[in-house]
């Protein structure tokens, strides 16, 4: 018999309210009790308080500072703060992701972070820890499974407190190139972080071999150390991890290794070896490697063919072996690998038939420059061809544009540079990619002009046109107003600078240079002030004044007017260029004096005045600035007169430095970002001719380290002033064919530096100092046609010089002359004399005062001794006593005096004391 149906819903009811009841009760708990422990929530507020906030300590555009919403007065709870994670359960911080939040401030070992004990997963990369070791604290985060730390500026040795965490899975210390990881360091990984999935010590300096225990850690999925400076034999055995499916090891330039047999079941995705030794041929079982998606090999000493099984790497996306030694044909294998979208095997030895790339439908960069490519003769299958959105064909023996090209309407960076292609750019051209299209490079070709419909190029979006190196003729082809660099040098380009030039508003570059460009250089040219960096005008025909270059707003680092008709003075308006790094005007016809006013610009580092008529003396600059950052000056061929300007030499400080550290080219970086979010980076450098070791020298890239002074040609009178010692930083000296006189500083042995040293056609006189011998980088010495007498100085550099270095010097004598020196007293070291008798500045007066003295005192004093202690003087000079006589007569008294005068004459030539040494000795 059931239960009665009132019963049953008095039970029901019953349930449910129970149910309620611990709903109201669980829900009222959880609010009374935050889920965020108080000690957690305090140590989570005093890491904030340890650090400020600053938008530059993270480099990330989407970084924003997660820290600045812990707030107790908005929410209590710090499980619910921005970064934060909690265990559901217990309500600790189990969490804590401040990646890229602006963070800045060192990190010390008594920062609250580590009380935080139960973390298991820390990620702060992407911040600003000011150069901080890494705390030893981090013992104390023992449950720590994931740590992070990549890119945020920690320095010094990786503490073994680190390597000691035996729960992480993944450890990333990644791009802090100021930490450094111990020989013993790779072991201890593999030794104690037996878990661990994840490796990443790119840009970390390991600077030691990688050794053979780091392929037990068979957990490895991710190994990548890049750039850390490792050197060796690569170990085989982490090629066979089981699990490993990425593995970065390039850019270790001493790294070395070949690539091993592969099996079937190996499970790699990524395989990075660029920039390393490894060498040999790629093995057929390359083909293994089906789960393959990423394959770099670049600028590596690989030989031989590429095998027909690299076909079977049908998920591969992107393979990259340019810049080895490869050759033979392209497999037709490689038609196989449909999902390819990035091919990069210029700077090779291939045989190509561009047809293979008929299938690969997804490819859209294709980089075969340095190839010899043939290709289809069939225009009908060229719509077949992929979309390519970056295509390198440069230095492939083309001899005309391809007709494939015709279809091409995803373009956005093409390179036909160094072919052989010739005659005028088709019109079709001006329709390839006309709305994509952003860097157009056809350099080193044999082009003579465009079609008269592409006078002004179509292109609408074009940033990069390179057109250097061609036949070119007629008027300079006008770029779109989107045009960022635009080079067209030696050509044969002639006329006026159109005035549509000047509506480039956009131009950072602008390269006219060695044509045959002739007329005024057009006045608005300085409407192009906000946007451009780099004015190149140098090898043409132009005339007239230098108008007006910089405006209000100006960005100008760099101008070069040289080899030209200008005249006029030099524009006072550079003076409001204060970007400005270098100057060139040289070879024209300026008639000026020197502006010293330059000196004012902060940043010039390179003045070029040289062939022109710059007249007078050089004057002291008004302002407290004088050159402070010059390295290069060189106003050789001019009228200028007068003496050295010493004021200025005591001013150039960079030039008194030795920077090692500037053993780079000025360069400037610019980055272009495409439609389809490709980046592109250019590098583009300044030029230079200057008189190297008596050789009219081009420096197509000028290295930051090189100092120069160039006087030379002038009419410089009076002797070379010391302070020119004090610029330790010079590499080249020429002060020739002017009207010195004096001797030779023997101080310029303080220029360490000096490769060259021009002092010839002058009037100086003296010997050469000895102490130019120890200039051990002195490759080049000219002291011809001068007045100096004496030796020549022997040894080290100085045994590396001609005759023709010291010719047309009737007193000088020595190898490498056939005049050969006499008496000893010429071959004794004539700096040493030179020392001896001037570089203490004493007369002939003192001399004679300190003789005088020496007589007086030995006179009276040998009279004393010989009378009192005749014995002792006998046997400490050693002396027979048959050399004087037995009486005490005069004689005897001057010839002992003038053994003490010569004794304590010779002292003081020796100690140099002072006019009195002679009376106090």
């Amino acid at each position: 018999m059931g239960l009665s149906f009132p019963l049953i819903i008095l039970i029901v009811r019953f349930v449910v309210s129970l149910m309620m009841f611990y709903l109201i009760l669980s829900a009222s708990s959880s609010g009374v009790q935050p889920l965020c422990h108080d000690d957690e929530r305090f140590a989570l507020l005093q890491f904030k308080e340890s650090f400020i906030i600053n938008q530059s300590a993270s480099e990330k555009p989407s970084a924003y500072p997660k820290v600045s919403s812990w707030k107790l007065d908005q929410i209590s709870d710090c499980c619910k703060w921005d970064g934060v994670e909690c265990n559901k359960d217990t309500g600790h911080v189990i969490g804590l992701d401040l990646s890229s939040s602006c963070l800045k401030g060192f990190l010390n070992s008594n920062n609250s972070l580590f009380r935080l004990a139960h973390l298991q997963n820390l990620n702060l990369a992407g911040n600003d820890f000011n150069s901080s070791p890494l705390p030893t604290s981090f013992r104390q985060l023992s449950r720590l499974t994931n740590l992070n730390l990549s890119a945020s500026v920690f320095s010094g040795q990786i503490p073994t407190e680190i390597l000691e965490l035996s729960k992480l899975v993944s450890l990333d210390l990644s791009y802090n190139p100021l930490l450094k990881l111990q020989e013993s360091g790779l072991t201890g990984i593999a030794q104690n972080l037996t878990n661990l999935k994840v490796l990443y010590l790119d840009h970390v300096d390991i600077s030691s071999n990688i050794p053979n225990i780091l392929a037990n850690l068979s957990s490895l999925t991710n190994l990548s150390l890049s750039k850390c400076d490792l050197h060796g034999e690569f170990p085989v055995g982490i090629f066979h991890l089981p699990n490993l499916q990425l593995l970065y090891i390039g850019f270790n330039k001493y790294l070395t290794g070949c690539i091993p047999e592969f099996n079937r079941t190996s499970p790699l995705e990524s395989l990075e070896l660029a920039h390393t030794n490894f060498y040999g041929e790629l093995p057929d079982s390359i083909g293994n490697l089906k789960s393959l998606v990423e394959l770099s090999m670049r600028s590596c000493n690989f030989s031989g063919e590429i095998p027909s099984s690299l076909g079977n790497l049908t998920n591969l996306i992107d393979l990259d072996l340019q810049s080895n030694s490869l050759h033979g044909s392209i497999p037709q294998s490689i038609s196989r690998l449909v999902n390819l979208e990035t091919l990069r095997l210029d700077n090779n030895y291939f045989r190509v038939e561009f047809e293979l790339f008929l299938r690969l439908r997804k490819l859209v960069e294709l980089q075969l420059s340095g190839n010899n490519i043939s290709f289809i003769t069939n225009p009908s299958t060229n719509s077949t061809f992929a979309k390519f959105r970056i295509l390198l064909l440069a230095q492939c023996d083309l001899g005309e544009f391809p007709e494939f090209l015709r279809n091409q309407d995803r373009l956005e960076l093409l390179d036909l540079s160094g072919n052989k292609i010739h005659g005028q750019v088709p019109k079709w051209m001006g329709n390839v990619s006309i709305e994509t299209l952003w860097g157009l490079a056809l350099v080193g070709n044999l082009l003579t002009g465009f079609d008269q419909l592409l006078v002004v190029l179509p292109y609408l979006n074009l940033k990069h046109l390179m057109l250097d190196s061609n036949m070119l003729q007629g008027s300079v082809p006008i770029p779109p107003p989107s045009i960022a660099f635009y080079s067209v040098s030696n050509n044969r380009l002639a006329g006026e600078i159109p005035h549509l030039i000047c509506n480039l508003s956009l131009i950072t570059e602008l390269d006219l240079s060695s044509n045959n460009l002739s007329g005024n250089l057009p006045q608005c040219l300085g409407n192009l002030s906000a946007s451009l960096t780099k004015l190149d005008l140098h090898n043409n025909s132009f005339h007239g004044t230098i108008p007006r270059i910089c405006g209000e707003a100006n960005e100008l680092m760099m101008i070069d007017f040289s080899e030209n008709h200008l005249q006029g003075r030099v524009p006072r308006s550079l003076a409001d260029c204060t970007k400005l790094e270098a100057v060139n005007l040289g070879n024209n016809q300026i008639h000026d004096i020197f502006p010293s006013w330059l000196g004012i610009l902060p940043e010039l580092r390179i003045l070029i005045l040289r062939s022109n008529e710059l007249y007078g003396t050089i004057e002291s600059s008004d302002s407290n600035f004088d050159f402070p950052k010059l390295h290069v000056i060189d106003v050789s061929n001019n009228d200028l007169s007068g003496k050295l300007p010493s004021e200025h030499f005591q001013n150039w400080k960079a030039m008194q430095i030795v920077d090692v550290e500037s053993l780079k080219y000025m360069e400037e970086y610019q980055t272009l970002v495409t439609h389809s979010g490709n980046t592109m980076s250019f590098t583009n450098t300044y030029s230079m001719i200057i008189i190297n070791k008596g050789t009219e020298t081009l420096y197509e890239k000028v290295n930051g380290f090189l100092v120069v002074i160039d006087l030379s040609n002038n009419r410089f009178e009076g002797e070379i002033p010391d302070v020119v010692g004090n610029l330790k930083g010079l590499n080249l000296l020429n002060l020739s064919s002017n009207f010195l006189t004096g001797p030779i500083p023997f101080i310029l042995a303080n220029l360490t530096w000096l490769e060259a040293l021009d002092l010839s056609q002058n009037k100086l006189s003296g010997a050469i100092p000895l102490q130019l011998t120890e200039l051990t980088f002195l490759s080049y010495f000219n002291v011809s046609h001068n007045r100096l007498k004496g030796p020549i100085p022997s040894g080290k550099q100085f045994d590396t010089f001609d005759n023709s270095s010291f010719s047309e010097n009737p007193e000088l004598c020595g190898n490498p002359l056939s005049k050969k020196c006499g008496n000893l007293e010429d071959s004794v070291p004539p700096s040493s004399r030179h020392n001896l008798e001037f570089s203490f500045e004493f007369g002939w007066k003192v001399v004679a005062i300190g003789y005088g003295c020496g007589f007086l005192f030995g006179a009276v004093f040998g009279q004393i001794v010989i009378t009192k202690k005749y014995g002792w003087f006998m046997k400490t000079f050693k002396l027979n006593i048959r050399m004087f006589p037995c009486t005490m007569s005069v004689v005897r008294t001057i010839i002992v005096a003038l053994l003490f005068f010569f004794y304590f004459a010779s002292s003081f030539r020796f100690y140099k004391k002072g006019p009195w040494i002679g009376c106090l000795y």
